[in-house]
């Protein structure tokens, strides 16, 4: 699990619940089925209006990414990618099969598959760029989601406080007048917390992990496009090592 996302959220809301505590408050106060039921129901409705079933239905798999630990160390992967060139130009192309069955990524799998089934450099590349394209807009989707939800949300909240005022000021009595109106903003509290401790910052770290992945398949590509075209092991790892920042490379040359 990603300690900084879990952690970043527990501190953002634990703040906010401290807070209101410290000065009085009490979380029975804020904590009301009606207001939430608004905000959250109307929020996911709205944002499903704006998606597709095929989105939707990957959600899940978003919010895992979004608490997944972190990828890869890139010069693991530089290694794995050396080691496959050495292999490859020694024993042979063909005897890359032996290492699919340790890879786990399936972006990396298929590229060396492809390796080994000969195909040709330049449709090679078209194939895994093509991969890429299709990853790069499963993700842009789902970051695309959650800032509209990070949008509705506010708004849902302000149509939750109006609401509240409305039935207080038509139904509420004098001496309850100002418990129903403080009432009537947990909704708005609610539909600006949610946005800005939950739906913009889980975007915002989906977006993260978006950049981290695409600069991983890009550093894969090249390195089977190097395996593929035969270029010896210190050419591979020179390419791959561009793909980090010097101060990351350690003791690789």
């Amino acid at each position: 699990m990603d300690i900084a996302t879990i952690g970043g959220l527990v501190i953002g809301m634990g703040a906010v619940a401290v807070s209101f505590l410290i000065d009085g408050g009490q979380l029975g106060a804020i904590v009301r089925p009606m207001p939430m039921l608004l905000v959250i129901g109307g929020t996911i409705g709205a944002s499903i209006i704006t998606t597709s079933a095929k989105t939707l239905r990957s959600v899940p798999s978003m919010l895992r990414a979004a608490f997944s630990k972190e990828p890869e160390d890139p010069l693991v992967t530089i290694d794995k990618l050396v080691k496959m060139s050495e292999k490859a130009r020694h024993d042979g192309i063909l005897r890359l099969e032996d290492d699919l069955y340790g890879i786990k990524d399936p972006f990396f799998k298929k590229a060396v598959q492809l390796v080994v089934d000969g195909v040709e450099p330049d449709v090679l590349k078209t194939i895994l760029e093509t991969e890429i394209a299709c990853i790069e807009d499963r993700h842009r989707k789902g970051i695309i989601l959650l800032e509209k939800m990070g949008g509705f949300s506010p708004t849902l909240g302000i149509i939750g406080t109006v609401l509240g005022l409305i039935h207080t000021l038509t139904s509420a009595s004098a001496e309850h007048m100002a418990e129903a109106i403080a009432g009537a903003f947990i909704a708005t509290l609610w539909g600006v917390a949610l946005a800005n401790l939950c739906y913009l910052p889980l975007s915002d770290k989906l977006r993260l992990r978006h950049e981290e992945e695409l600069a991983t398949l890009d550093l894969i590509m090249e390195g089977i496009m190097s395996i593929r075209s035969g270029d010896n092991s210190l050419m591979v790892r020179s390419k791959l090592l561009s793909f980090v920042a010097p101060k990351l490379r350690g003791g690789m040359i």
